[in-house]
């Protein structure tokens, strides 16, 4: 298998080009019914850029917390308008869902969004004060909520209200993408394919829970063992998910998944 293979989502699902048409439809008629019910406040700027926004939505009842959720697309594609929809079990459970949208790259270097991710938590933070924290992310957005456990990457006021992590199907060591032609986009060097990877972090104290489908490629299931490993944190193989079907627990209050983000 070439590295390209290795880590060629859309090429192991064989219907992966039926998601994101499905996931931006699903989205608009989500946020439509929320703005209805007025619980919906869409495009927040948390930054100077056009995508440095970010939509926030409420419970019906009081909030319990603050989850934030931030989408993948091998920070390349996609932004919140296309995930809006998986809030819904959170929002169940009586928890607001902030979804920020960051600048791609190549426009963009890994290390510049990692920043922006970081202020767009910081912003909705201290827009819904002394509310605990969850953060959780796919694939590329697993990785950068995982970077937000860094030492400095986050204000000590902000990550103090942080009480888990949910990485689901990260990229914890950017090194390997070096040898695919992914990188042409990224321009990832050396230097800062090991800065930006989780895995060499610090383990953190706070509790995180690193997620997984157990048919995505053997790529990313070694992407997010050695991540577990190297942080000694929980680490669940989900039977029967794919890397694109395994965020549906997020749809579900009573799924295995928003339980564990939410312990």
């Amino acid at each position: 298998m070439t590295p390209d293979q290795a880590y060629d989502n859309s090429g192991h699902v064989p219907d992966a080009e039926s998601f994101p048409p499905r996931w931006a439809d699903e989205a608009e008629a989500f946020r439509k019914r929320m703005g209805a019910a007025n619980r919906a406040r869409l495009g927040l700027m948390y930054g100077h850029g056009t995508r440095q926004v970010m939509d926030l939505f409420t419970p019906v009842r009081r909030r319990e917390g603050l989850a934030i959720f931030v989408h993948g697309g091998y920070w390349r594609r996609f932004g919140r308008g296309d995930f809006s929809h998986f809030s819904e079990g959170l929002l169940r459970s009586n928890w607001a869902v902030a979804m920020p949208s960051y600048d791609l790259c190549p426009r963009a270097r890994v290390s510049d969004i990692t920043r922006e991710v970081a202020s767009a938590i910081a912003a909705v933070a201290r827009e819904l004060p002394d509310l605990p924290i969850r953060l959780v992310g796919h694939s590329a957005g697993g990785h950068l909520v995982a970077r937000m456990l860094a030492p400095g990457v986050l204000p000590e006021e902000v990550a103090s209200r942080i009480e888990r992590v949910m990485p689901i199907s990260p990229v914890s060591d950017l090194r390997p993408l070096l040898e695919t032609t992914i990188n042409g986009d990224l321009n990832l060097d050396a230097e800062e394919a090991k800065a930006e990877s989780p895995i060499f972090q610090d383990k953190p104290k706070t509790p995180v829970t690193v997620w997984v489908g157990a048919d995505e490629l053997p790529a990313f299931l070694d992407q997010a063992r050695w991540l577990a490993e190297a942080w000694e944190c929980d680490h669940v193989i989900e039977d029967g998910r794919h890397h694109f079907d395994v965020i549906d627990g997020l749809l579900e209050s009573e799924s295995r998944m928003v339980r564990a983000l939410l312990a």
